[in-house]
């Protein structure tokens, strides 16, 4: 029998509780959005599991990650060429390498192999990453970006570059994409709680001192880094599995502001803030790309303010780092408020 610590336990209430919350944004959507509602709120799913997957490294280890989009990248596309018909794939990859388009597996089958490969090269890379100080390691994890989309951009025989790639069957709705948010916010807090985690978050504040108590500092941030990977890569098969058609443009710098404008706003250091973040930015977008396209709002024709999305998250960004370093939610949970509301 598994025994639980306190800390643990007191997670996975906390989990329950954002589990509560997802499931109810989930239902409201089902019965009351649009179609183009259901395609947003899914969206914000894909996104939070993204968001979680760069806090638990970057939230625990506390070293900036810029490489998140590419790992999520990397996911969507080894799921979708394996999952994706070979009658498709000898149309849109004719020239594809190593029998690529001679082969299509289960759904299942397909989204086990991206997460391996996904895990293998964060262990290949994450091996370097983790022995680097917070400056070297962000500017290393911003240069495995660069070079991710590189690939994805010029082996167009493999990827198609920015040209779609079709074809991949619809596996995913709703329902299926909240399943497995829950699952990682789960997954978050019990890492977060663990022993593992704690010792991480305070060789974090402390690393010369967790070092003398015999932390072992850069295996716990390979375990975060490895973990983080993984996430991000079932958030790319997420997003692939419901769209049915990717691209290499959307693992990119958009994508990384967006998300992590989501972590920071919330707050990194815990999960209830990278759920928070997540969603407030998510539906707040929605409102400032309708006033983009210069709407008549209380009478008033407003004029077009084309890129003012782009404005809005660095504004987020700057603000949230100048007056609350820290992120709404601080150091605190979800369970931790609704235990100072009931005294």
């Amino acid at each position: 029998m598994i025994r639980l610590s306190s800390s643990q336990r007191s997670g996975l209430v906390g989990a329950a509780l954002l589990a509560l919350v997802l499931v109810a944004i989930g239902l409201l959507t089902a019965y009351f959005g649009s179609r183009y509602q259901v395609r947003l709120v899914y969206s914000a799913y894909v996104n939070l599991i993204v968001v979680l997957g760069l806090q638990v490294f970057m939230g625990n280890a506390r070293i900036t990650n810029l490489s998140h989009s590419a790992f999520m990248g990397i996911g969507a596309y080894a799921a979708a060429l394996c999952v994706t018909p070979e009658n498709i794939k000898k149309i849109s990859l004719p020239d594809a390498p190593w029998g690529l388009a001679q082969f299509s597996l289960d759904p299942v089958v397909s989204a086990l192999i991206a997460v391996v490969i996904t895990a293998v090269l964060a262990l290949l890379l994450g091996m370097l990453i983790v022995r680097l100080t917070s400056i070297g390691a962000t500017i290393v994890t911003l240069a495995i970006l660069v070079i991710i989309h590189a690939i994805f951009l010029y082996r167009t025989d493999i990827f198609k570059g920015n040209q779609a790639f079709f074809g991949i069957p619809q596996v995913f709705n709703l329902t299926s994409v909240i399943a497995i948010a829950i699952l990682v916010v789960i997954v978050c807090r019990l890492f977060r709680e663990s022993r593992w985690g704690i010792q991480l978050r305070a060789s974090a504040d402390d690393e010369v001192g967790a070092a003398a108590m015999g932390v072992q500092i850069y295996r716990l941030r390979l375990i975060a880094w490895v973990l983080g990977a993984v996430i991000l890569a079932v958030a790319g098969i997420c997003y692939a599995y419901f769209l049915g058609t990717i691209s290499a443009r959307p693992f990119y710098f958009n994508h990384v502001f967006l998300t992590l404008a989501m972590l920071i706003l919330g707050g990194m250091r815990t999960v209830t803030g990278a759920v928070l973040g997540t969603f407030l930015i998510s539906f707040g977008l929605e409102g400032v790309r309708y006033l983009e396209t210069g709407p008549v709002f209380l009478g008033i024709d407003l004029p077009e303010a084309l890129g003012l999305s782009g404005i809005a998250l660095g504004a987020v960004i700057v603000l949230t780092m100048a007056l609350r370093p820290t992120g709404i939610m601080g150091n605190r949970e979800i369970e931790t408020l609704f235990v100072r509301q009931r005294h």
